[in-house]
């Protein structure tokens, strides 16, 4: 208690800076956490929340009893329930959710990547190519995804309107699983390579010149030069946009909900969007919805776990 006493009294002034940082992280992010962790653990729904019942009278007098069907606490049930495929779609939502993170982390990366590198070099218009590429990432996801939802309307889309002067018949580009997960990603992969393209822009930026060109006076090609110069001087800024961009991802909400809503009957939903049709949709079960925001979380805790024991593997400290 005397080394926290003499704590406090020495810097309470950083405590002080502080404490309004960690209550309003309490308020917005730890109390939400804990209880939906508490609530996976209940079979609470949007039926048997309320403890009491309340009836109103044919004189208008309200009165209210217990409510026999209040929720119960069950333990690992729902774990056990979503697991085992007896409600939800745990296990194919998961498979669709590792695709769609892969290709959209992959295209990100390397598009990125590759803008990058050209934006280095001296070329006539660099900075209206940089604006230009940066506007995806100020737009608004969800105003992104109802403009190419229109681009890819049936109907009234653009894209069929195009492919229509050359006598193509309309493609229902949401009809399959298949086209409908392609048409996603492309969106998803339209609005995060600039996000990747900045990050990898200031990485190359603070290579130093020298290296580039002590390579070329010693007879390195432009692929050498590529390989083992910029890779490896980007390995730090790659580790950390990589693992941004697959948590980002994993997560990525709108896209998938507003431009497709998981269709063609729930075949392209990912984790997230099967936690929110358990939670809003139909019979609103609090308690399955909870449960896959604690999967959810646990699996991304899991991969950055291994993905820097990885890296520490690989000699990076990080």
């Amino acid at each position: 208690m005397t080394r926290i006493r003499r704590s406090l009294e020495k810097h309470w002034y950083a405590y002080a800076m502080v404490a309004p940082v960690v209550i309003v992280l309490s308020v917005l992010v730890f109390y939400p956490l804990v209880q939906g962790i508490w609530m996976s653990f209940t079979d609470i729904n949007e039926g048997n929340q309320a403890a009491e019942v309340c009836r109103k009278a044919l004189g208008g007098k309200e009165t209210c009893s217990p409510n026999p069907d209040k929720w119960q606490y069950v333990g690992l049930g729902n774990y056990a329930d979503l697991l085992t495929g007896q409600v939800g779609r745990f296990w194919p939502q998961l498979w669709i959710t590792l695709i769609w993170t892969f290709a959209c982390v992959f295209f990100h990366y390397t598009l990125g990547l590759a803008l990058a590198v050209l934006l280095n070099r001296e070329i006539r218009g660099r900075s209206l190519y940089r604006v230009a590429l940066i506007l995806p990432w100020a737009v608004p996801a969800f105003v992104s995804a109802f403009a190419w939802k229109f681009i890819f309307d049936r109907r009234d889309g653009v894209l069929n309107a195009f492919l229509g002067l050359f006598g193509v018949d309309p493609i229902d580009f949401f009809a399959t699983t298949a086209s409908s997960l392609a048409a996603v990603i492309a969106v998803n992969v339209w609005l995060g390579v600039p996000f990747m393209m900045v990050a990898l822009l200031g990485g190359l930026q603070a290579v130093p010149a020298e290296l580039y060109e002590a390579a070329e006076m010693d007879g390195a090609t432009p692929w050498q030069r590529f390989t083992n110069i910029t890779l490896p001087s980007l390995r730090p800024v790659s580790a950390s946009v990589i693992l941004l961009g697959t948590v980002w991802t994993f997560n990525m909400f709108p896209i998938i909900w507003l431009m497709s809503r998981g269709g063609p009957a729930g075949t392209t939903d990912i984790l997230v969007t099967g936690a929110f049709k358990a939670a809003f949709e139909g019979l609103r079960n609090y308690s399955l919805a909870s449960t896959y925001g604690v999967l959810i979380l646990s699996i991304l805790i899991v991969y950055s776990i291994g993905y820097r024991f990885f890296l520490r593997k690989q000699g990076e400290v990080w």
